[in-house]
């Protein structure tokens, strides 16, 4: 994929929006291009990560490796200025038709803007063409935002106690798994 323009929403879509008035675009994501990350991304992704997940965010090394083995599920929101403004990746088995989602970041000053929405939607559509069956992820159990966006998109717990694993991530850090059944959902009609 070279490049998808994203959808635009702006405040004004949805049921508050004026019957027949056409939506402007939000100023701040207008220019925003959806397309697959570029090795000479990786420094600017590198930053973004910092931003978004401060001390738990990959290691350089590591997203050089994550590059070099994902770069096909490896989407970015590129502002045309050489700041990249979010990022969606996802592993992929190779012997197996399933995928982890392994990062969703947005600048925090893009965010409430559904271009997490936007990098989720692309990304599962891509696994989907790819063949995958199941997507997980895990997430922050107080993370109420990202709970609420995974379940809209049809995530649900995986295994007892929602999904819930103490000190997944090591003492103190526990997650929620979560998993979609893309298989069954390409499957199901659509209304």
């Amino acid at each position: 994929m070279t490049a998808e323009p994203l959808k635009r929403f702006s405040r004004d879509d949805g049921p508050q929006a004026r019957p027949g008035a056409p939506a402007e675009p939000d100023p701040d994501t207008a220019r925003l291009v959806l397309r697959t990350v570029r090795e000479s991304d990786l420094p600017e992704l590198r930053r973004l990560d910092q931003e978004v997940f401060g001390e738990v965010a990959y290691p350089a090394f590591l997203l050089r490796q994550l590059f070099d083995m994902y770069a096909e599920h490896f989407l970015v929101l590129d502002d045309g200025t050489g700041r990249l403004r979010g990022y969606v990746l996802a592993g992929t088995s190779a012997l197996r038709a399933d995928s982890w989602i392994l990062g969703l970041g947005v600048a925090h000053d893009r965010r409430r803007h559904g271009l997490g929405r936007e990098l989720m939607v692309a990304i599962l559509d891509r696994l989907r063409r790819s063949g995958i069956e199941e997507v997980r992820l895990t997430v922050e159990p107080g993370n109420r935002a990202a709970l609420l966006l995974y379940r809209s998109l049809g995530f649900r717990p995986e295994g007892p106690d929602g999904g819930l694993r103490r000190d997944y991530f090591g003492p103190g850090m526990d997650r929620r798994i979560l998993r979609l059944d893309l298989a069954a959902r390409a499957a199901a009609p659509q209304g």
